[in-house]
């Protein structure tokens, strides 16, 4: 079956790539193209290999001008394609954490406790087949580590907060990041008059604000003129963005303590969650209709509010 890879262009050989993951322009895997050679910045899942390897068929690229498949880190809507197309890709390289490097070799712990969560039948439906990469086939890079592609260097980030397997690819010379989950969420169908909208992911299971400030403190240190999201690809008003963040990340923890010592908090922790993103939305010039703000960001509010309680627990040794 042929299939039409929604392709959005930008500068400096760099294309996003929407994975069709949940819904349109949710999830990006972004292509860089650099002297003939070429690289994938997270893979989205396995049924979004198809659409990947279309997008560099539409580039006039072959799978061997892929040198590597940069995995941020390996939640699922990032990394669970990466097995399905690192088989496709004879000369590639997946380049990870040292934190996730033994789940990508490995996904047998990734799988069993995404089933825990979802169950059998939407797992498969969200993630397909998750398939182990061969270990002579992964790089592990160090904090500060860098790679040539075609002749361009990524500088490779260790970015804790989202996750502890996480990093960051800065491009100094291009002043661009691609920081998978560190540098929030936007969506461009939160985009107005004002700009672009953005919040923190806390999802489960290693949620740490003063760590997620200090990951955004350090792009910003950086200078960047662009980031490049997984969840929705460029963004540019990066100073706004990011005190935004900031912002919404101690007003989440400071809901959490709010909470704390209740028995389950997670459904006090999504109404404030909701109450809080629905005055910023307000504030933004969002649509105002709450079955249209639930559809674009019910569920992050869900998984916040997951990923808070097991914060909560952690803090008081639970």
């Amino acid at each position: 079956m042929t299939v039409s890879p929604r392709i959005t262009d930008f500068a400096d050989g760099i294309s996003a790539i929407d994975t069709e993951y949940v819904r349109p322009m949710m999830d990006a895997s972004h292509l860089i193209v650099n002297g003939g050679r070429a690289a994938f910045v997270d893979t989205g899942t396995s049924h979004s290999v198809p659409l990947l390897l279309a997008a560099l068929e539409a580039k006039g690229l072959q799978p061997d001008d892929v040198d590597y498949v940069l995995v941020t880190h390996v939640h699922l809507d990032h990394a669970g394609g990466a097995g399905q197309l690192m088989a496709a890709l004879p000369r590639a390289l997946a380049v990870l954490h040292p934190r996730g490097a033994p789940h990508m070799a490995d996904p047998s712990r990734l799988i069993k406790g995404s089933i825990a969560v979802y169950g059998e039948d939407l797992f498969a439906s969200l993630y397909g087949e998750i398939r182990p990469i061969p270990e002579q086939r992964i790089r592990i890079v160090e904090d500060g580590d860098r790679l040539q592609l075609g002749g361009r260097t990524l500088e490779f980030l260790h970015t804790e907060g989202h996750a502890r397997h996480h990093y960051c690819i800065a491009d100094a010379d291009r002043g661009v990041i691609f920081s998978g989950d560190t540098f929030g969420l936007s969506y461009r169908d939160l985009d107005t008059d004002k700009g672009e909208f953005i919040f923190p992911s806390t999802t489960p299971v290693d949620f740490d604000p003063g760590a997620a400030v200090s990951s955004i403190d350090r792009l910003m240190g950086r200078s960047p003129e662009a980031i490049y999201l997984t969840h929705y690809s460029r963004v540019t008003d990066l100073r706004r963005l990011a005190d935004d963040l900031k912002q919404d990340i101690d007003a989440f923890a400071g809901l959490a303590r709010g909470v704390s010592g209740r028995e389950d908090p997670v459904p006090a922790l999504e109404d404030g969650l909701r109450e809080h993103m629905y005055l910023r939305l307000d504030r933004h010039g969002c649509n105002p209709d709450p079955s249209w703000r639930e559809s674009i960001i019910g569920d992050d509010i869900r998984l916040n509010a997951q990923g808070l309680k097991v914060w909560l627990a952690r803090q008081s040794g639970g």
